[in-house]
C-alpha cells in the first residue's frame, strides 16, 4: 500500500464518522466512537507495517563515514598499529609491518636494545626468527620479557621525532629440565681438619635454576650461603666430627642441593662425603710447642746448675793450685837458702821445706778435691747436649708434621729420663742471669776444652 492509497482510506474514514455523528442519537454515540477508534487503530497499524517493511523506506539519509586514513597536519607523529605485547613460539617467525600517520618514504625507523635476531627495516617492517640455537646458547629465555625501544625520525626535520617502546617475549611446550650440578663428584673422602670447597653450578634448560636450597644430614658449620647458581660452598669437618661408636671411625654426610625454578620444577644433587678420623693437629702442634718450652726451661736450669758446679769446682782448684805453689816455692827456698853462706839463711832453708809438708794437710782441709762436683757438672753438659740433640731430631717437619705425635712422645720420655738421671742435681732457678749469658758461658771455648774428652 502506497502513501496515497493511506492517505485516501483516512480521508473516507473521516467523511463516514461526520455522517454518523449527524444521524445517529445520544444513546449510539458511544458505540460510533467506539467503531471509529478500532478503524483509525487498523489504518494507523496498516501505515506503520508499510513503512517497515518496505523495501524502497520513505526516509533514506546516507551516513558520510569519516576518513582515518587521512589525518590533518597539525597531528602528532604516531604509530598507528604498535602492538604493545609480541609472544613468540621457539621456532617460529614474525613480519609485522609498522604504520605511521605520515608518508613513510619521508620517516626512518630504529631500535634500542633489540635481542638478539630482532631487525627492523627502515619502512618499519619488523622481522624475527626464534631459532632453538638463541635459546640453547643462552642468549635468549624463554618466559622473559625483553624490553625494545623503537622510535622512529623524520628525515627532513631533526626535531620531529617520537619514542615509545613495546614488549618481546618467547615461549616454548617443549620443556627441557635443568640440573644442579656440582664441580665436583657424587663421592667424597676427607679427613677431619681438612677443607673441602667446591662451585655449585648449573645446566640451564627450558626455565632456568632460580633458586637453590642446601640441606645435610647432619648439622653442619659452615660460612657458605648458597642461593642461587655458581655459589660457593665451603666446609671443613671439625676433630671432633668423628665420634667414638662411629664404625670404622668414619662418618658419612649426605649433602642436598634442591634447584627449583619459576614454575617450581625441582632438581636435587646429592654428594655423600665420607669424613675419617685424623689427629687434631693444631691441638697437637700446641702440645708439641708445650713439650719444647718445658725441655728449653729445663735446659735452662741445667745450665744454670752447670754454672754453680763449675764455678765451684774451678775456686776450689785455683786454691789447691795455690797451696801446690806455695808449697812448690817453700821447698825451692829451703834448697835455696841451704847452699848460703850464712847461718841464718842455711837455718832457714832447713826449715822452709818442712813448711811446705806442712801444708799438705792444710791444703785437703781448706780445699778437698771436688770429684763428686765436677761429675756431676760433667753429667749435667751431657744431659744438656743430649736434649738439645732431641729436640734437633724431633722437629717438625713441613707444614703438616703426620709424626707430630711419636715426636711428641720422643721429648717427653728423654725429658723424664733426664729428670730421673740428674734427680739428685740441686737445680735452682736463674733468677740472676739471663738465657743469653747462660749459653754464652756453657758455649764458652775454655769451658768445652775442659770437658771435652781427652785422648789417651
Amino acid at each position: 500500500m502506497s502513501e496515497g492509497q493511506t492517505l485516501n482510506s483516512f480521508a473516507k474514514l473521516v467523511y463516514i464518522f461526520k455522517r454518523s455523528i449527524l444521524g445517529i442519537s445520544s444513546k449510539n454515540m458511544i458505540k460510533t466512537v467506539k467503531v471509529f477508534q478500532f478503524w483509525l487503530l487498523v489504518v494507523a497499524g496498516l501505515a506503520v507495517s508499510d513503512s517497515a517493511f518496505s523495501q524502497n523506506p520513505v526516509f533514506h539519509i546516507p551516513m558520510a563515514l569519516a576518513d582515518t586514513a587521512k589525518v590533518g597536519d597539525d597531528s602528532a607523529l604516531r604509530i598507528r598499529n604498535l602492538n604493545p605485547y609480541f609472544t613468540l613460539h621457539v621456532d617460529s617467525t614474525l613480519s609485522y609491518q609498522l604504520e605511521i600517520n605520515r608518508d613513510p618514504n619521508k620517516y626512518f625507523f630504529f631500535m634500542k636494545n633489540a635481542p638478539v635476531g630482532l631487525k627492523i627495516k627502515e619502512n618499519g617492517l619488523l622481522t624475527f626468527k626464534a631459532d632453538k640455537s638463541y635459546f640453547l646458547s643462552g642468549k635468549l629465555k624463554y618466559d622473559y620479557e625483553y624490553k625494545v625501544n623503537i622510535g622512529v625520525q623524520n628525515l627532513n626535520n631533526p626535531k620531529e621525532r617520537i619514542d615509545t617502546s613495546f614488549t618481546l617475549s618467547f615461549f616454548t611446550t617443549e620443556i627441557t629440565p635443568s640440573h644442579v650440578k656440582p664441580t665436583v663428584s657424587n663421592v667424597l673422602y676427607m679427613d677431619e681438619g681438612d677443607t673441602i670447597s667446591f662451585k655449585v653450578q648449573c645446566e640451564t634448560g627450558t626455565y632456568p635454576i632460580e633458586n637453590i636450597n642446601f640441606y645435610s644430614s647432619s648439622p653442619i658449620k659452615t660460612n657458605s650461603n648458597i642461593k642461587g647458581c655458581n655459589d660457593d660452598f665451603t666446609w671443613s669437618p671439625p676433630y671432633d666430627f668423628v665420634k667414638e661408636g662411629d664404625s670404622a671411625k668414619t662418618k658419612l654426610l649426605m649433602l642436598y642441593f634442591v634447584g627449583t625454578n619459576k614454575i617450581f620444577m625441582r632438581d636435587t644433587s646429592t654428594i655423600r662425603i665420607y669424613v675419617k678420623d685424623a689427629l687434631n693437629y693444631p691441638y697437637m702442634k700446641e702440645e708439641y710447642a708445650l713439650a719444647i718450652k718445658n725441655i728449653n726451661t729445663y735446659i735452662l736450669r741445667l745450665k744454670y746448675a752447670f754454672f754453680q758446679l763449675d764455678k765451684k769446682v774451678k775456686k776450689t782448684k785455683s786454691t789447691r793450685t795455690d797451696f801446690d805453689m806455695t808449697t812448690a816455692t817453700t821447698a825451692l827456698g829451703g834448697t835455696v837458702f841451704s847452699s848460703a853462706a850464712s847461718q841464718d839463711a842455711k837455718t832457714a832453708g832447713t826449715i822452709l821445706p818442712s813448711v811446705g809438708v806442712a801444708l799438705v794437710p792444710v791444703k785437703e782441709a781448706v780445699a778437698p778435691q771436688l770429684t763428686a762436683e765436677q761429675n756431676q757438672a760433667a753429667l749435667v753438659r751431657s744431659s744438656i747436649k743430649r736434649l738439645e740433640y732431641t729436640e734437633r731430631d724431633n722437629a717438625l717437619v713441613g707444614e703438616k708434621d703426620m709424626e707430630i705425635t711419636k715426636k711428641i712422645s720422643n721429648l717427653k720420655n728423654e725429658l723424664k729420663q733426664t729428670q730421673v738421671q740428674l734427680i739428685d742435681v740441686p737445680l735452682e732457678e736463674t733468677s740472676n742471669m739471663t738465657e743469653e749469658q747462660l749459653n754464652a758461658y756453657f758455649n764458652n771455648p775454655k769451658v768445652n776444652k775442659k770437658y771435652r774428652l781427652k785422648k789417651r
